[in-house]
Order: structure tokens, then sequence, then C-alpha cells
């Protein structure tokens, strides 16, 4: 019993981790959805958004070997960030120069408080099917506890899911508030945050061409070790330089 709880207990902590490696580009997503919201409304935006996340991880459980069929979840996902990512650098790129008299136009205004809450939900659904799918492939090497299934998971294996994904939950809601502070100090890091949700995007990307039922790329792609690098790679490379010349604009602007 004693190396079953430690077998448990390693595998939920593995979990913790790659759910904290996947909220870290979620709540990027997020951030980036609520900066618009006055500051009152962002902690509720990103609370209501992430509890309807929830509920929906919750039922999703049990139905997991239900949905790990719908490949199309996935390519929304997917276009739905690259959309929101290329829409906005299209429209940073059409903003007025300064030669070009903008008085008495009125700023664009943001998506309202239950549209964003929506937005936030939505979006957590897409990033929901890629870390329950790995969740669970790496649930099911647990050892069986209990004589009864929950979703067509053993009882154990799913309460280890459970868990670990309430964590996450957890750990992207307080990670989406930083970086929402971090947007409002260096503002021109905002286009480096719209192109993590499009890098975000494509990985959806690549995860619904590796989807059985559609088979373009091969199944084990988006888990294997090159694009893992890949992806990180790129991700941190945008961030890092998006850090750096925001801090460099930030000094200037200051100056």
């Amino acid at each position: 019993m004693e190396t079953v709880f430690l077998e448990y207990a390693w595998v939920l902590l593995v979990l913790v981790g790659l759910e904290g490696l996947l909220a870290a580009d979620n709540a990027v997503v997020m951030a980036v959805m609520v900066k618009h919201l006055p500051k009152e409304q962002q902690k509720k935006a990103l609370f209501y958004g992430l509890l309807g996340a929830f509920v929906f991880r919750f039922l999703a459980l049990f139905m997991i070997t239900f949905l790990v069929n719908i490949w199309q979840v996935q390519a929304i996902g997917a276009a739905y960030l690259l959309f929101i990512s290329i829409k906005h650098i299209y429209d940073q790129r059409k903003k007025p120069g300064p030669h070009i008299d903008v008085e008495g136009m009125e700023p664009k205004k943001g998506s309202g408080f239950w549209m964003t809450v929506l937005k936030v939900e939505l979006a957590d659904i897409a990033f929901a099917i890629d870390s329950m799918l790995a969740a669970v492939a790496i649930a099911v090497t647990l050892p069986y506890v209990g004589d009864f299934d929950i979703g067509g998971i053993n009882a154990g294996q799913f309460s280890v899911m459970f868990a670990g994904g309430v964590i996450g939950l957890i750990i992207m809601r307080f990670a989406a508030h930083k970086f929402v502070q971090l947007l409002e100090k260096y503002p021109s890091l905002e286009t480096a945050a719209f192109l993590i949700v499009g890098w975000v995007g494509v990985k959806l990307a690549v995860l619904t061409m590796s989807h059985d039922k559609v088979g373009i790329l091969p199944h084990d792609f988006p888990h294997s070790a090159p694009w893992e690098i890949t992806f990180w790679t790129v991700l941190l490379g945008i961030a890092l330089l998006g850090y750096i010349f925001g801090v460099v604009k930030n000094k200037k602007e200051n100056a």
C-alpha cells in the first residue's frame, strides 16, 4: 500500500508540474483577454471564466473517452486563437500614425464583461482537451485503486487527474493576474503576448493534425521531444525578446 501511495503521490506531482507548464502559456491568453476591462472587473472575469472552465473540466473527466474522439474542439480552439492573434497584430499596424489627425476619434471598445468571461471559458475549454489527454496518458499508468470506474477510468486514477486539474486551474488563475499586471506596466509587451497567443494556436493546430481521425501528423508528434523543445524555445524566445524591447521602450518613454 505504501508503494502505491508513493506512486500516486509522484504522478500527482508530475501532473501538477505539467499543468503548471501548460498554465504558463494559457495564462498569457487569459491576461490578454481581460486586460481591457477595469481593474475591479479583471479579477472577476478571470474568476467567473475559470469557474466555468472548472465545471467543464469536471464534467469532461466523466466523458473523457468520448471527448478524445472530438478533434473539432481542438481545431476550433486553434482557429480562434490564431484569429485573435492575427487580428490584433493587423489592427496594431493599421493604427493612425502621428501625421494623422486623430482628434475626436473614439478609442476602440473591448468586449463587455460577460462576453469576456465567455471568451475566457471558450479558450480554456480548448486548452482543457490538451491537458486532459496528457493527464490521461500519465494517470492510466497507475495501478488500480478500488473496484469501480468513473467515466471509464479507474476511480483512483480519476482522483489523481481531478486533483491535478484543479491545482492547474488555480495556478492559471494567479498566473493570469500577474501577467495582467505585467502588461499594464509594459504596454508594449501586448504585441509579444498576442504572438504567444498565436503560437499556442499553432500548438493546438499541431495537436489537431496529429489526431487519429485527421492523421496529417504522427499521433505521438505533439508530445515528442523535438516538438516540445521547439515549442518552448520559440515561446520563451518571444517572451524574452518582448520583455527586453518592452523594458527598453518603457525607459525611453520615461526618460
